[in-house]
C-alpha cells in the first residue's frame, strides 16, 4: 500500500497533469508522468520483495513492579535465497505507537538481535504487540505490512516500600486452627504429641519414657514455630479515594503483604469488592494477589463495613491491617472494636485528612498514608513501638 508521502505525490502528480492540458506545457507533462510512474514503481517494488523471516521476541520478565527494569528482546533470521531489503519492525505498547525499530539487510542464514525497554511507571497490564514488519521501498513511497508476532501481556505489580514485617500476630498453629495448644507432655523441649516409631524417624527422637511404659518406640513431635498471621483489608470504593490516593492504597497493600511473604507470614487479603484469597502463604498464593492488584480499578459497589463484620464474627487472629481512602468515623470505631479479637489493628489513611483520635478509636494504630513517601517512615514507626510492646 502507499505511504502518505506517496498518496500526496500522486495528488501532486494529477494537479501538474492538469495544469499541463490547461496550458499545454509540454515539459509539465513529463513532469506529471514521472510523478505517476514514482509511487507506481515503488509500490510494484515492495509487492515485489520476497521477504521469509523468522521472528522471535520475548519479555524479560514479564512480571514486574513498579519502577523495575524490563525489556523486549527480539531476533529476527533470514530464511530466504536472496539479501533482505531494510527492515521496519513497528512494535506497540499499551495503545501507543510503541517502538520502531530498523533492521539491516541479512544475508541468507544470517541473524540479528534487538532489544528495548518498556515503560513500568505505572501498575497495571501493559499489551505488547501484535508486531508489525514493514517492507518499503528506498523513497518511503509504498510499503507492506505483516504480522510477524502476537500480543504479549507485561504485568506490573504495585510499587512496593521495602519495609519490615508487623510481628506480635503469631500462634503456634500454623494453619490457625488453633490458638492455644495444649502441651501433652514435657522431656526436655516441649512436644505436644507422641506416635509409633517409622523407619527413617531420627533415633534422637525417640521418647524413652514413653517406649519404655508401652513397650514399643514412640517419636515426639517438638514444639511447632510460632507462624504469624496477618490479615489485609483494602477499601476499593470509587467514593472513597481519589486516582492519586488509590494509588497510594494498592501500593500500601502490597507492600505489607511483601513484608509478611518476607517474614513467612500466614497472609489473607480482603476487599471492599468481595474478593477474599483466604488465608496461605507460599509464592502462588502471593502472586495471585499481587495480580489482583495489578488490575485493580476504583469500584462503585461494594461495602467495606461488610467486610469488617465478616471479621467480627469470623476472625482468625493475628494483625489486621486496614487499607483506607477516606476513614469514616463509623469504620474507624468498628476498626478499634476489632481489638477483641485481633491482637493489633492498624488504620492506613491514604486519603487525608488524618482523622484525630478520640474516644473508642484511641485504641486504633494509625498509619499516615496520605502524602506520596509517607508511608514507609510512619510503618517504620508503627513496627518499632509493636515490638517494643512485645519485649515488654
Amino acid at each position: 500500500m502507499l505511504t502518505r508521502q506517496g498518496w500526496v505525490i500522486l495528488v501532486v502528480a494529477v494537479g501538474v497533469l492538469i495544469a499541463a492540458r490547461a496550458f499545454g506545457i509540454i515539459e509539465l507533462y513529463v513532469a506529471g508522468a514521472v510523478l505517476v510512474i514514482l509511487p507506481v514503481a515503488c509500490l510494484l517494488y515492495v509487492r515485489a520483495a520476497r521477504v521469509r523471516l523468522r521472528v522471535a521476541r520475548s519479555l524479560s520478565p514479564t512480571r514486574v513492579h513498579a519502577g523495575d527494569a524490563t525489556r523486549v528482546e527480539l531476533g529476527a533470521t533470514n530464511l530466504g535465497s536472496r539479501r533482505t531489503p531494510v527492515l521496519r519492525l513497528r512494535d506497540p505498547v499499551g495503545g501507543t505507537r510503541g517502538a520502531l525499530l530498523h533492521l539491516a539487510p541479512l544475508r541468507p542464514g544470517e541473524s540479528a538481535r534487538a532489544a528495548y525497554r518498556l515503560p513500568t511507571t505505572r501498575r497495571g497490564i501493559i499489551a505488547v504487540g501484535p508486531l508489525g514488519l514493514e517492507v518499503g521501498d528506498p523513497f518511503g513511497l509504498a510499503v507492506q505490512a505483516a504480522e510477524a508476532a502476537p500480543v504479549l501481556e507485561l504485568t506490573v505489580y504495585p510499587r512496593i516500600d521495602r519495609i519490615a514485617a508487623p510481628g506480635g500476630g503469631g500462634d503456634r498453629d500454623p494453619h490457625g486452627s488453633a490458638a492455644n495448644p495444649n502441651v501433652l507432655g514435657r522431656q526436655g523441649d516441649d512436644f505436644y504429641a507422641l506416635r509409633e516409631y517409622v523407619v527413617g524417624d531420627d533415633l534422637r527422637r525417640v521418647h524413652w519414657p514413653s517406649t519404655a511404659r508401652r513397650d514399643e518406640l514412640m517419636v515426639r513431635h517438638d514444639e511447632m514455630p510460632w507462624q504469624d498471621r496477618t490479615t489485609i483489608v483494602l477499601d476499593v470504593r470509587r467514593a472513597s479515594h481519589s486516582a492519586s490516593s488509590l494509588e497510594r492504597a494498592v501500593s500500601a497493600a502490597a507492600s505489607v503483604l511483601a513484608a509478611s511473604a518476607s517474614g513467612e507470614h500466614l497472609t489473607r487479603f480482603m476487599a471492599s469488592d468481595a474478593v477474599d484469597s483466604g488465608l496461605g502463604s507460599g509464592i502462588a498464593h502471593n502472586e495471585a494477589i499481587l495480580e489482583y492488584l495489578a488490575r485493580l480499578d476504583a469500584v462503585g459497589h461494594g461495602s467495606f463495613r461488610q467486610v469488617l463484620d465478616t471479621l467480627t464474627r469470623a476472625s482468625q487472629g493475628g494483625i489486621l491491617i486496614a487499607v483506607l481512602g477516606r476513614a469514616t468515623p463509623g469504620e474507624l470505631d468498628t476498626l478499634a472494636r476489632l481489638r477483641r479479637t485481633f491482637r493489633t489493628v492498624v488504620a492506613v489513611v491514604s486519603e487525608g485528612p488524618m482523622p484525630e483520635p478520640s474516644g473508642l478509636q484511641a485504641r486504633l494504630t494509625r498509619v499516615d498514608n496520605t502524602r506520596d513517601g509517607a508511608f514507609g517512615p510512619s510503618w517504620g514507626t508503627l513496627v518499632r513501638s509493636i515490638r517494643t510492646e512485645v519485649v515488654a
